[in-house]
């Protein structure tokens, strides 16, 4: 077995709450694993403001602004096994979590051409125990009060 490639990655991810919904975004056949639902954001780049990165990343995978940014919470995740391209990998994620406020009035989609994102919804917080999900997003959903717009 080929070693295990060690990466650790940074993210910024915006929870956005409407009455019983949850914006929510789709992992392309670009990104892993592909078809697994998950929140608006991704990896902070070198050198940028998480506070930059969420609203960025929110933008490129939705479309939306974000009218009011407040840092809630810090997930990670940590799993040893097989990753990206069948390789052996051992990762560790660290997902900074936002609440966020935007105009919803405004229909999400995808602005980010070829990006790790496929598709961007509204979803009843109830139709999401059907979906798959990663583990940001269940941890999001248990802790959903939280993220309450006004909290």
């Amino acid at each position: 077995m080929t070693p295990s490639r060690r990466f650790q990655r940074l993210g910024a991810y915006a929870v956005v709450v409407d009455c019983r919904r949850l914006l929510v975004t789709r992992i392309s056949p670009r990104g892993y694993p592909v078809g697994a639902w998950t929140l608006p954001g991704g990896g902070v780049d070198h050198g940028e403001s998480p506070h930059d990165a969420v609203r960025r990343e929110l933008y490129e995978e939705t479309g939306l602004g974000a009218l009011s940014a407040r840092l809630v919470d810090v997930h990670d995740v940590h799993v040893v096994g097989t990753g990206r391209d069948d390789r052996h990998e051992d990762y560790h994620g660290v997902h900074l979590l936002y609440s966020v406020e935007v105009d919803t009035s405004i229909t999400p989609r995808v602005t980010e051409l070829d990006g790790s994102t496929d598709l961007a919804a509204w979803v009843d917080v109830d139709e999401l125990a059907g979906y798959v999900k990663l583990p940001v997003l269940e941890h999001v959903l248990q802790r959903l009060d939280q993220f309450l717009p006004g909290v």
